[in-house]
């Protein structure tokens, strides 16, 4: 029974890791106020967000579309602070953008108000999926084959910079290699010759005291 839950569980996190993120949440912006918050992106992963944003309205006493209170949508790349996306919506629609490299994405929503001191509330109603680009819905079946044609030139032409790279280091590591070991070889010859230079030198000095000995008479 444990081996089958355990089966069971293993399963269920293959499904749910192969399925696109999906996650929603709602906030309240008071007049110009501004919500934002970060979202950690792959390179070229499309985001699309459902929206909805309503107005407070005082005689029904609940919050209603207005078509004149819309919001507006900022993204942008962290920490280079590149944007991405820029759009005033509708108050009720989607947006959609890709991210153009990997890392941290801030995604900054607000109330297009026309006026300096609005006082107006506004609920925001935000359902957001997060998949690859491949995935995408709204691709073509040409756009897929097309973009996967780029990926596949993309690694080719990275492959090639690995080889041209390896054979750079062989070839460094090669020349370094044999400058070692010319460098070994002069190292032991040198040796060799001091050696040589020595013991000659002390042959010479031992046969030249034995000479000054005998002259002297003291051997």
């Amino acid at each position: 029974m444990a081996i089958n839950t355990t089966r069971w569980s293993i399963a269920l996190l293959v499904l749910l890791s192969i399925l696109p993120s999906v996650f929603g949440l709602y906030f309240y912006l008071e007049g110009s106020e501004q919500k934002c918050f970060t979202e950690e992106l792959p390179k070229e992963t499309v985001v699309t967000g459902h929206y909805t944003a309503e107005e407070w309205n005082e005689e029904k006493q609940k919050f209603v579309l207005n078509k004149d209170h819309g919001i507006e949508v900022v993204v942008d790349e962290l920490p280079a602070g590149n944007r991405v996306y820029s759009q005033k919506l509708n108050p009720e629609g989607q947006f959609k953008f890709t991210s153009a490299e990997s890392g941290e994405h801030s995604i900054c929503i607000y109330t297009s108000s026309s006026g300096w001191f609005d006082s107006s509330k506004t609920r925001v109603t935000l359902d957001m999926s997060i998949r690859d680009i491949l995935e995408d819905d709204d691709t073509s079946p040409e756009e897929t084959v097309n973009e996967l044609v780029r990926r596949v030139r993309e690694l080719n032409h990275k492959v090639g910079d690995i080889r041209r790279d390896q054979a750079y280091l062989r070839d460094h590591e090669r020349e370094f290699r044999d400058k070692s070991e010319a460098t070994n070889g002069h190292t032991v010859t040198w040796t060799f010759v001091q050696l040589v230079v020595l013991a000659v030198t002390c042959a010479w000095q031992m046969r030249h005291l034995r000479v000054f000995f005998e002259a002297r008479k003291m051997i």
